[in-house]
């Protein structure tokens, strides 16, 4: 059987690609530009974007299974999108949610086919905005010093690879943190262990990071709804929940590990 993983070089995406290749499993990723996709041996790349379902009557061809991340536009395409995967002999779906219950979110659990969501809290990899003022000063500016139960990216794959292969998922909503939850100021001071090198967090305001993401291309709405979402963080994003060793089998990766693996990326 073929798995089509949409967003296949994303944050998640390629370690949904990564995990089930590791399970023996038949891959077809999808990407916008495959000439600049890297993947596994054995994984067929296709182009193209979930949020373009008309033109992926050749990608989904002989796919059971689909793997979504939820990304801006795709709730106007998702209900066409998960028609056309439906119609082309899909039974098994996985999504992660985009922070919320949306359209994306609601075309997948009402397909009429098995599904399972994934609500992963913050992303590890948000660490990454960090890495050029790491660099250049030894500096992080953010507005709030609140505690986050941040997860790996990817244990979010693995729990996605073994809600797509395995049976007793199907109807799920899974709550995604990792093992511990850490403040801003705590994860610079792992940052700077694993770097080597003494890190400074500076709180700015609100204002400055939103105005700051609206500089980087963010539209302001979404600069707004970022950073208000930090600074009235609901309870499940800071309350770690054991749900990635109940699903995988094996405790969540650490923040330390993450930044080990990454540590590269804040001093090159």
């Amino acid at each position: 059987m073929t798995t089509l993983v949409t967003g296949a070089t994303g944050n998640t995406g390629r370690h949904v690609v990564a995990e089930l290749v590791r399970r023996g499993e038949h891959v077809r990723a999808l990407t916008r530009d495959p000439a600049r996709a890297s993947f596994p041996d054995g994984v067929e790349v296709v182009a193209g974007t979930h949020t373009a379902p008309a033109e992926l009557g050749a990608a989904l061809d002989g796919v059971s299974r689909l793997h979504v991340t939820v990304t801006a536009g795709l709730a106007e395409a998702a209900p066409e999108l998960v028609r056309r995967a439906v119609d082309a002999g899909v039974d098994r779906i996985t999504v992660v949610w985009g922070g919320y219950v949306g359209p994306a979110e609601q075309a997948v659990a009402e397909s009429g086919v098995r599904w399972t969501r994934l609500e992963p809290q913050e992303f590890m990899s948000n660490a990454l905005t960090w890495a050029d003022s790491i660099r250049a000063e030894g500096v992080v500016r953010e507005p709030y010093d609140h505690p986050g139960a941040l997860v790996h990216e990817a244990d979010i794959g693995a729990v996605a690879a073994v809600a797509l292969l395995d049976d007793g998922h199907a109807g799920r909503a899974y709550n995604l943190t990792g093992p511990e939850a850490l403040s801003t100021s705590e994860r610079v001071a792992i940052l700077g262990r694993a770097i080597g090198r003494d890190l400074a967090f500076v709180p700015i305001t609100p204002e400055r990071a939103v105005n700051r993401l609206v500089a980087g291309g963010v539209s302001r709405a979404d600069a707004e709804y970022v950073i208000g979402w930090h600074a009235a963080a609901s309870e499940e994003s800071k309350t770690v929940v054991d749900t990635v060793e109940r699903v995988t089998g094996r405790p969540a990766r650490t923040f330390a590990q993450w930044a080990a693996e990454h540590a590269a990326r804040f001093t090159a």
